[in-house]
């Protein structure tokens, strides 16, 4: 199942879940340009929302033309203990069967048996190494590595250190996100190990994504020195972009941890606290308008594919041992 999935891409790109971001339109016009669409359920404040989004979604896809390859939609459930909501939400991924599930804030152990039924693959968000051999333990098909740079909950490791590191131990798909922007990135990171590469902040601006016009602008207009990390608006660390901060009144230079306990249900007034807080991560600094998706990974597909002859060009003319280059020689003993 997972070579058919990465075979099936143009491009081994994932439009990464982004909470109050991704929607039907983002994910269906991801997936009609080639590469994996995604979508948080808990974007969905009711399990009916959920049925419909998951319904629109299929339907698309389902009605394209067969003749038009698209690449695979996957749904993000949180599986935290304070998801009240996941026992519903698993019940309607057991019926629209996505091709994948991103489990997050948890183990994927519980998503396991639903998934593993109707033949979908696994993959669990990580930040660290302990949370990595973990999902490797709990049979996990592979491991979305979030590093440092990523936008809204991030981790700390570099994506090459991360990605060398799980490949110590894992051998199953291994997405790498955390500041990757452009196919230049996407190149770096396929050379280094990943399978594929998240892309959240990239598709932020995108025409098709529920972001509110003022988020979109301010994407376009900032850098990576407007982002702050901090725990203090969801309790667990997360990338904000200073501006959205300072405009509900917080100083991005004195912020508290929040004195409320965890809740991710999906849904619940508790997350109407991230709604004008807003979430970018280092990428954003190549991100200069807003953007059909198909503009997007058509600009991604060039610069990969730049990169990529970059690359072969310069192993090509790389010098070897004894003498002459890799066209021409081989390493001595």
């Amino acid at each position: 199942m997972m070579n058919t999935l990465l075979d099936s891409l143009r491009l081994p790109v994932v439009a990464a879940p982004m909470f109050l971001v991704s929607g039907p339109d983002l994910v269906v016009a991801a997936c009609r340009s080639g590469i994996a669409g995604s979508f948080p359920t808990q974007n969905c404040r009711t399990v009916e929302d959920l049925d419909a989004w998951m319904g629109t979604i299929t339907d698309s896809l389902r009605d394209d033309d067969a003749s038009r390859p698209t690449g695979p939609w996957a749904a993000n459930l949180i599986t935290h203990s304070s998801n009240a909501r996941l026992a519903e939400d698993l019940r309607l991924i057991a019926e629209y069967k996505p091709q994948i599930v991103i489990t997050a804030l948890g183990s994927p152990r519980p998503v396991m048996d639903v998934v593993k039924s109707y033949g979908g693959v696994v993959i669990a968000d990580v930040v660290n190494m302990k949370l990595a051999r973990k999902a490797a333990e709990a049979g996990a098909d592979g491991m979305a590595c979030v590093s440092a740079g990523a936008g809204g909950h991030t981790g700390h490791l570099s994506p090459f250190a991360f990605t060398s590191a799980v490949r110590e131990f894992f051998e199953g798909m291994v997405i790498i996100g955390g500041g990757i922007s452009d196919g230049y990135g996407v190149a770096g990171a396929i050379t280094a190990g990943a399978d594929l590469v998240y892309m959240g902040t990239r598709f932020l601006a995108a025409a098709e994504s529920t972001a509110p016009a003022a988020y979109k602008q301010m994407v376009v207009d900032h850098g990576p020195d407007d982002l702050v990390v901090s725990a203090a608006i969801t309790g667990t660390p997360a990338s904000w972009l200073k501006p959205s901060l300072i405009a509900c009144g917080l100083d991005p230079d004195d912020l508290e941890p929040p004195t409320v306990e965890k809740n991710y249900t999906a849904g619940t007034a508790s997350l109407k606290r991230w709604k004008d807080v807003w979430a970018a991560g280092q990428g954003l600094q190549t991100i200069r308008a807003v953007e059909s998706v198909s503009t997007i990974v058509h600009r991604i597909e060039k610069e990969y594919d730049t990169a990529l002859s970059r690359v072969a060009g310069r192993t090509a003319t790389r010098p070897r041992a004894g003498g002459g280059s890799a066209r021409d020689r081989s390493w001595g003993t």
